[in-house]
């Protein structure tokens, strides 16, 4: 905890919602005045044949709420989608400042890779090719990409996780 929020006695708990309720209990929370953090990530999948950028919940079924000790905490328990808040123990979890921190950097880094177009150059940033410039060919179901690599003094197609390439 840093010495700010020392002062202020105020923690990150983690909230368990109720099976797919985290929207209903975060609009819940925050109507009662509590300050909460929902996680997202965004990404492209395939929608009805089509690529789209979609945003879903880094951690499904679970939120985090900025609360102090002396804070009511009762109602929190009650709220429509809530289920439980997380403890280990008697004690709740509690998160500190720096990883709340991290998550909301990363969640504002743009998807991996945005809509891609045939013949568009893309650039491999996982594998054994790493940094080799390839062609968007085509998708492969939802996570995955075909690409046209020239290697070898060849074009040779390539099948790879659509997360391990960035657009050029």
């Amino acid at each position: 905890m840093s010495s700010s929020q020392e002062s202020a006695g105020r923690a990150w708990y983690v909230v368990q919602c109720k099976v797919r309720q985290e929207e209903r209990a975060e609009e819940n929370l925050l109507r009662q005045g509590y300050a909460c953090y929902h996680p997202k990530l965004r990404r492209e999948r395939l929608a009805k044949g089509r690529r789209e950028i979609a945003e879903e919940s880094l951690f499904p079924g679970y939120l985090f709420v900025h609360l102090s000790q002396e804070d009511n905490w009762g109602p929190l328990r009650s709220t429509r989608g809530v289920s439980r808040i997380v403890s280990f123990g008697n004690q709740p979890a509690i998160l500190s400042d720096s990883l709340i921190e991290q998550l909301q950097q990363r969640e504002h880094v743009p998807c991996a890779v945005e809509m891609l177009s045939v013949g568009e150059k893309v650039r491999i940033n996982d594998g054994p090719f790493t940094d080799l410039e390839a062609i968007f060919m085509a998708m492969d179901g939802e996570e995955r990409v075909v690409l046209l690599l020239k290697f070898l003094q060849r074009e040779q197609k390539l099948l790879m996780p659509l997360a391990g390439i960035r657009k050029l």
